[in-house]
């Protein structure tokens, strides 16, 4: 009796190992030590054609198969880069990065679809098909590729000495029982029948419908997620509010936070460690954010202490990375049609790493263009740090409040 399922094993082993000629020369000899039947059985294994079995056997017994040839005399039409010797040259010239914007190449600024490329060879007399274009295209090494964020461009010369500051200031709120959070606000976010980016499983042909054009839903317009990210305890929260990202809603989230999580969570906390970026509602130069940030330490005689993290270094905050990209994978390819979808998908976002969410809606009014004046602003308790002032100060509560 035939054992396919040995012939099966064997094969599966050493078929990625060999070219069309080993393959064919393989299945003829299992054929061969199968016997009677043999041709049916190694089909049946491999898969292998019937036809390429027996032309294998044939080969076995031939001894010109022992030579380095794969295929007969004039089997297969020689390569076009063979019977046409410049046209490989030739689209090299066209697809290298140097030729954009040069007067004196055929492809100026267009595209580098295959077809095109196909067009400009056959106007330097070359007979080439776009199928032709894109194999050719792998043997010289390229491939599609898509843009990747890896240049941070120029950065401050003490950016690495502020992320250490960050972190022993971080190490030692934590090991005195004291809160440290990271704060942003997520982008802001179309309310309507939108497309919204990613993909999700559905029925198959049952995509959800949404509009063609994200023009704004005048009822609905946009929302702002504003999160508050808890390092220690692995657990954030998001104010979704519908009005301006200013500084006075960033710190009201702050508030929020704490009265509903914080306050409980950290009962014998005395001092508040903020970690945020250097731009934005809550901008190292921001005059409200340090404003508000005063009446909300008069309000829970909270010391605070606020780092901001260096210009263009916001993707090392720690909410982006352990709260906003979970968040964005949780309503991924799921038009956010209501404010009440935003609360209750950015609710559900969970982790393996236990990460929870708890989000809320502020439907409150944050007008922009609020000035501080330079009285209000020396009113403020504010102690400067010696490293870097302008990233690092403390705001303690005013005795007089």
């Amino acid at each position: 009796m035939i054992d396919e399922n040995a012939i099966r094993a064997r094969y599966a082993a050493i078929k990625d190992q060999l070219d069309e000629r080993g393959r064919r020369l393989f299945v003829a000899t299992e054929k061969a030590a199968a016997g009677y039947g043999g041709t049916a059985a190694v089909f049946r294994a491999t898969g292998v054609a019937r036809s390429t079995i027996i032309r294998g056997a044939k080969d076995l017994a031939d001894g010109s198969s022992t030579t380095s040839r794969i295929r007969r005399r004039g089997a297969g039409r020689p390569l076009s880069s063979k019977v046409d010797p410049t046209m490989l040259e030739d689209l090299q010239r066209l697809v290298e990065p140097a030729t954009m914007g040069d007067p004196v190449r055929p492809l100026l600024w267009v595209s580098k679809s295959h077809e095109k490329l196909a067009v400009a060879l056959r106007a330097m007399n070359h007979a080439i098909s776009a199928n032709t274009v894109a194999k050719m295209l792998v043997s010289l090494g390229y491939s599609r590729q898509v843009n990747r964020k890896t240049k941070e461009g120029s950065h401050h010369a003490d950016r690495d000495g502020q992320f250490q500051h960050i972190n022993r200031q971080a190490t030692a709120f934590q090991a005195a029982g004291q809160p440290v959070i990271s704060v942003d606000t997520k982008k802001k976010e179309l309310i309507g029948e939108y497309k919204n980016g990613g993909s999700d499983y559905r029925p198959t042909g049952c995509p959800d419908a949404v509009n063609v054009h994200d023009f704004v839903d005048k009822d609905l317009g946009k929302v702002a997620p504003y999160g508050i990210y808890d390092i220690a305890a692995n657990a954030g929260w998001v104010s979704v509010g519908i009005d301006h990202d200013t500084a006075a809603f960033a710190v009201n989230s702050i508030r929020r936070w704490y009265a509903a999580v914080g306050r409980e969570r950290y009962h014998n906390a005395d001092r508040l460690l903020i970690t945020a970026d250097g731009g934005g509602s809550n901008g190292s130069r921001v005059r409200l954010w340090k404003f508000e940030l005063q009446k909300f330490a008069d309000e829970t005689g909270l010391t605070l202490q606020v780092c901001h993290y260096p210009p263009g270094t916001s993707k090392w905050n720690k909410i982006e990375h352990r709260m906003f990209c979970h968040i964005t994978q949780t309503w991924r390819g799921k038009p956010l049609v209501s404010r009440l979808a935003v609360v209750d998908l950015i609710a559900s976002t969970t982790t393996k790493t236990g990460l929870t969410v708890r989000c809320e809606l502020d439907e409150n009014s944050y007008p922009k263009a609020i000035r501080v004046a330079d009285k209000e602003m020396a009113a403020i308790n504010i102690t400067t740090d010696p490293w870097h002032p302008e990233w690092n100060y403390t705001i303690s509560p005013r005795s007089s409040a």
